[in-house]
């Protein structure tokens, strides 16, 4: 059974770093799984758009894709934007839409691997205060996501976690900096709980001024592109299920 197409979406940006990191992650998705077909499409400002990836499969007469948001919660751009791009392809193709990547455990050890590479050592953990901050958003479920992470995180050994947004809510990344020190945890280190460079985590880095650690984004972290494919892998199952497979 010819397996269905992987299209990653992604959000895109002006940025340039944005793209180069995404096509960096679906690099290594391709490297874990030979054989499977990976594209990439984006919503804004880059090329090429979901919607000419779709009509582009189409016509080379693929049928089944399996399309994956590259977002850590399910906030409009999952709930909205994607479906009625998605709900434009499917007089012509079958089109399934995974589940956004967070929450997962994955996520969690790709945070602390970036952390590691930044300098923070595991003997420090204890004493070391963590912001995980997120781009922000104005949907209440995607902020209250955010905020469980960060309580699910600081019971794996952290002095503490708090959660912070560089949009759209509170608090901003050096709120919680400076809450962090007034806690008296010893060290601060900025976990970046987003995918790609850009302005938002531009606005994280600077927030990040008065912490001892700023890790870098997520990125095409190996734990990420696992994560990746984990979610392919489900959206296909009731497919494969039901033919017996």
């Amino acid at each position: 059974m010819t397996r269905p197409v992987l299209l990653v979406v992604a959000h895109g940006s002006r940025d340039p770093r944005h793209a180069a990191t995404v096509h960096a992650l679906v690099r290594r998705v391709r490297a874990l799984r030979p054989g499977l077909r990976v594209e990439t499409g984006f919503l804004d400002f880059n090329v090429p758009s979901v919607g000419g990836v779709l009509q582009s499969l189409a016509a080379e007469g693929v049928r089944d894709v399996v399309a994956l948001p590259l977002l850590l919660t399910r906030a409009f751009h999952a709930k909205a934007d994607i479906p009625a791009v998605l709900r434009e392809a499917r007089a012509r193709l079958r089109v399934r839409q995974a589940e956004v990547l967070g929450p997962s455990p994955l996520l969690l050890a790709a945070l602390e691997r970036r952390l590691y590479e930044a300098g923070h050592t595991p003997a420090d953990k204890s004493s070391t205060g963590v912001v995980l901050a997120s781009a922000g958003s104005t949907d209440p479920e995607a902020i209250a996501v955010i905020a469980e992470i960060a309580r699910e995180w600081r019971h794996t050994g952290w002095c503490a976690v708090r959660p912070a947004f560089a949009s759209a809510a509170l608090p901003r990344t050096e709120d919680a900096v400076r809450e962090l020190r007034a806690l008296g945890c010893a060290r601060v280190a900025v976990a970046p709980y987003v995918l790609a460079p850009g302005r938002l985590p531009d606005r994280i880095a600077r927030g990040a001024a008065g912490a001892d650690v700023l890790a870098d984004v997520l990125g095409a972290a190996p734990e990420v592109a696992r994560l990746l494919l984990h979610r392919y892998d489900a959206a296909r199952r009731p497919v494969l299920t039901a033919l017996g497979a």
